[in-house]
């Protein structure tokens, strides 16, 4: 029973120092963010971040899989409560806005050439997140048209490339050119584009719950 509980504990901690390193890099750049850095913000020794985590990469490689597994639940979440595949790909399109809301540190992550070109773990990592995230919107897609929502000649991946392109594109551009505005009032704008785009006969008002 004791291992057990060690065991519990260890992770919870390798995760608090996870949700340090995650403030921290919305805070400043990701190659600014230090171990002592980390250890100061949880309480801890440098000494201690490295028993959880042998390197700084593994750290990140961490953080990588947090936003992945805290990202993938809302947009489940988001799309559970869809009435119909449209529906579900509305909420899932302001879940992940309001998500990157709550933790502005995402777009540093996802994006920066600080991590993408020093470990190619992460690099790999990215690319599965965006593969599995496209993989649920074109599935959607693809139930639209079997339930003719959308126009009978759509591709589905086509379309779900730009579904992905558009949040990316959203996220930049508030994250470095405008940084005092709202994602959700940004997509606003542009989601009821892509809607017309796909030939949907349902667009609704385009807004989150």
């Amino acid at each position: 029973m004791s291992e057990r509980r060690q065991r519990l504990s260890a992770e919870e901690r390798q995760e608090e120092i996870i949700k340090a390193a995650v403030e921290l890099a919305g805070e400043q750049s990701v190659d600014k963010v230090t171990t002592q850095d980390m250890a100061r913000a949880v309480g801890v020794t440098q000494g201690a971040i490295f028993r959880h985590f042998p390197t700084k990469d593994m750290i990140w490689l961490g953080v990588i899989h947090w936003v992945r597994g805290r990202l993938m639940g809302v947009l489940d979440m988001a799309a559970s409560q869809g009435s119909d595949p449209l529906d579900s790909l509305e909420k899932m399109f302001y879940a992940h806005l309001g998500f990157v809301d709550k933790v502005p540190a995402i777009p540093k992550l996802i994006f920066t050439d600080q991590l993408l070109k020093k470990n190619p773990k992460i690099k790999e990592l990215i690319r599965s997140i965006l593969a599995d995230y496209e993989a649920r919107v074109t599935a959607l897609l693809a139930q639209a048209k079997a339930q003719n929502l959308v126009r009978p000649d759509l591709d589905e991946h086509g379309a779900a490339v730009m579904f992905t392109g558009i949040i990316q594109g959203l996220v930049l551009r508030v994250s470095i050119i405008e940084a005092r505005k709202s994602l959700i009032s940004e997509g606003k704008l542009v989601f009821p584009i892509f809607l017309h785009g796909i030939g949907a006969t349902r667009a609704g008002d385009a807004n989150p719950d």
